[in-house]
């Protein structure tokens, strides 16, 4: 029985470390035999990613800054001149100033909102028009997004907007790459205990709190996250686009 990623080439940003949710992603194509490409923003991140790469069999590591077009371009060029034809993109980039998740979201700054959407959002954008000319037919774009993009959760401010950006953007870009056969689509992973997530303040409070009230009674698992992202990338999502799935043990449907 073949893997379902079995022949599938998967180009993935945003593995940052071993607790990061695209590390969980990268972990379950390799496990389902897709030839994995990773990137690395700064040559500060090079080693590392390069030390990740080993453990997916040798995966193709390559720098790309998402706030740079130049950077983007550069590496779907390369991509094309090695003649290589993506399955799947994974987007799991965003980033907002720590003291504008600090303070009200109505202090936030100009320069402070412009920097999360761009980073957080208008990336997924960059990215796919520059990777969708190397994209198969029935292939697929995701992203990582959260509750927040449409629920007030305490101290997320302006991610929460940026990420609200992202969903919309998703909705636009599958409508855009649809005809080509490139699906888009959003997972909407619950509160994980990430290195990006403990600059929320109170996040060990909210932690808690979803494990006590969740229908599933426990935090979200990053595997759990990355067996959807799987299921995305297959064929078996060969008919899903456009949305947003949660992976957060039920907890978007409380009220309270």
């Amino acid at each position: 029985m073949s893997n379902l990623l079995s022949g599938k080439t998967a180009l993935i940003l945003g593995v940052a470390n071993k607790w990061s949710i695209a590390y969980a992603i990268a972990k379950a194509f390799h496990r389902e035999g897709a030839n994995i490409i990773l990137t690395y923003q700064g040559e500060r991140l090079k080693a590392n990613i390069e030390e990740t790469a080993a453990e997916f069999g040798g995966a193709r590591v390559m720098p790309c800054d998402v706030t740079i077009d130049s950077e983007i371009d550069a590496m779907a060029a390369a991509l094309k001149e090695s003649g290589t034809k993506l399955d799947i993109v994974v987007h799991s980039i965003a980033y907002a100033n720590k003291d504008d998740l600090m303070k009200p979201f109505m202090e936030v700054s100009r320069d402070g909102f412009l920097l999360a959407q761009n980073v957080s959002a208008y990336s997924l954008v960059a990215v796919s028009r520059a990777c969708a000319p190397l994209m198969t037919a029935n292939s697929s774009i995701m992203t990582l997004t959260y509750l927040g993009s449409t629920r007030v959760i305490t101290n997320y401010n302006v991610m929460g907007v940026a990420k609200a950006s992202l969903e919309a953007c998703v909705r636009y870009l599958a409508n855009d790459l649809g005809p080509q056969g490139v699906r888009v689509n959003a997972i909407s992973a619950g509160a994980i205990k990430t290195a990006a997530a403990r600059g929320i303040k109170d996040f060990a409070k909210l932690l808690e709190g979803v494990s006590e009230n969740t229908p599933l009674r426990h935090n979200t698992d990053p595997a759990e996250v990355a067996d959807t992202a799987v299921f995305l990338g297959s064929d078996l999502a060969r008919g899903v686009t456009g949305n947003c799935i949660f992976v957060d043990s039920g907890y978007q449907i409380l009220g309270v």
